[in-house]
């Protein structure tokens, strides 16, 4: 009888996965593939750009100043040389579950349940963080085309002055309504918002460019590297839609071509657009005007041309954005959760898929739920740092597993394969530990106590249930 360790350690193959989820269009999945490469790839802009810009820049200026733009190319090449990581694993592993099924297959069960737990604190949170940032925006929308806000108490958490951020549970609640339709629909619906919020940016670079003042690059960085790589960390997760993109892997056509291709699109597109938005930012407002000011990009545009019609634009276009955003984080949660049930480590009612609309129905109450409670009372900034963390640790994840499927299947088909290997995803790892040492020590303990919980899961649940536990064959090709 295998031991606690062999147990905990067990992998599941990739042919059992591909056999179970039609991963190479065959099979048992229950997941349609109906996403192609531009709705996949839109996902994965849809789901980064505007968790940053569109409102970090109020939080990550203060901590670095105006070199706030060498934070975001920090962050943005650390998720560079993890997004050619998970491009070659979405490409051998083409399922649902991102990281935890990549995790699964390469580093052992009790490694894949502490990606899954840095998973549902990456999507969950950032998905709440997104939510309230949405509120701010809405807020200034109001303002300005008919002179009325939401009052603090109901658009501000506890912790901000008020009882509840309505806005934001409103926007959660959307978007799961969203989400039960169907994937293609959702997909579809996300692809006609960034292509407008994408559209609204380069007129906030356009319109923001003629109020460039260099003296605002005075004092470049007042807090040195260790402010510089601070607001890093703050940054990071407005780059996790590059993992979204990995969550669709049982819903894409020829996934083996589109993943990647879809991945590495997305990070060009976004770095673009980010590394143009800040610069223009920093050298229209004086750092010190960062501080605490919401809505931030409409409040600059405003300052620059002196009127409320660009602000107004860009409060729209940011509205219509950041919906997207959530939506993607809210879907890719869901399937990673389906992707836990079916292998058996949550109870069954996580697996389940409806049969008309095939997208799991129950997964999307659940999230939904916890990310309305999150989004209505805590504050942007403690979620910033959490969903960062969470990020982080699953990305350095990622980067052994390219190394550990290189020597234990280096003959299994991949449709892209890593640039640079091995030196690509040591850099990687290296860049994810350095950001994860700049985060407060507050933070860490949070989510090492969050991992803990989800460990005493597995070994009290998880362990006995897997599917990996009970070999025998069902039909279809599942294992019960």
């Amino acid at each position: 009888m295998a031991t606690l360790l062999q147990q905990a350690f067990r992998r599941k193959p990739v042919a059992d996965m591909a056999a179970e989820t039609g991963a190479d269009g065959h099979g048992g999945g229950r997941l349609a593939r109906s996403i192609g490469l531009f709705p996949l790839t839109m996902i994965g802009v849809g789901a980064t750009i505007g968790t940053g810009i569109f409102f970090v820049l109020s939080e990550a200026v203060p901590v670095a100043g105006p070199a706030v733009v060498w934070s975001f190319l920090i962050a943005g090449v650390v998720a560079g040389l993890t997004a050619v990581c998970y491009a070659e694993l979405a490409s051998a592993v083409p399922v649902s579950g991102s990281s935890y099924s990549y995790a699964y297959a390469t580093l052992g069960e009790v490694v894949a349940m502490a990606v899954a737990a840095c998973l549902l604190l990456e999507y969950g949170v950032s998905s709440a963080a997104v939510a309230v940032g949405w509120s701010q925006y809405l807020n200034q929308l109001l303002g300005n085309l008919f002179g009325f806000q939401i009052p603090d108490a109901l658009s501000q958490s506890p912790e901000g002055g008020g009882v509840l951020n309505l806005p934001a549970v409103v926007l959660v609640a959307l978007c799961a309504m969203l989400l039960v339709r169907g994937a293609s629909e959702s997909a579809t619906a996300n692809a006609v918002m960034v292509v407008i919020k994408i559209a609204v940016l380069v007129m906030f670079v356009v319109i923001g460019v003629t109020g460039w003042n260099s003296d605002n690059f005075a004092d470049f960085a007042p807090f040195g590297i260790t402010g510089i790589t601070g607001a890093a960390g703050i940054i990071f997760f407005a780059y996790i839609g590059l993992d979204a993109v990995s969550t669709a892997g049982e819903e894409v056509k020829n996934p083996r071509r589109t993943m990647p291709l879809a991945i590495l699109s997305a990070l060009a597109i976004v770095t673009l657009v980010y590394v143009a938005v800040a610069l223009v930012a920093v050298a229209a407002q004086p750092q010190a005007a960062f501080e605490g000011q919401e809505a931030g990009l409409a409040a600059i545009l405003q300052d620059v041309v002196g009127a409320d019609w660009p602000g107004t634009a860009l409060a729209a276009g940011a509205i219509i954005s950041i919906f997207s955003v959530t939506l993607v984080t809210i879907y890719g949660q869901t399937r990673i959760l389906f992707a836990i049930g079916r292998d058996g480590m949550l109870p069954r009612f996580f697996q389940q898929v409806n049969a008309r609309t095939s997208t799991p129905v129950n997964n999307t109450v659940v999230v939904a739920v916890a990310v309305a409670l999150l989004a209505g009372l805590l504050p942007i900034n403690f979620l910033a740092e959490m969903t960062s963390i969470g990020t982080l640790v699953a990305f350095l994840v990622v980067s052994v597993g390219v190394i550990v499927l290189r020597r234990t299947a280096p003959d299994l088909p991949r449709g892209f394969r890593v640039p640079g290997y091995p030196v690509t995803p040591v850099l990687s790892i290296l860049g994810c530990l350095w950001i994860i040492i700049d985060l407060r020590p507050i933070t860490i303990a949070v989510f090492a106590i969050w991992v803990a919980v989800v460990l005493v899961w597995y070994f009290t649940y998880g362990i006995r249930h897997s599917r990996l536990r009970r070999p025998t064959p069902e039909p279809g090709g599942e294992r019960r």
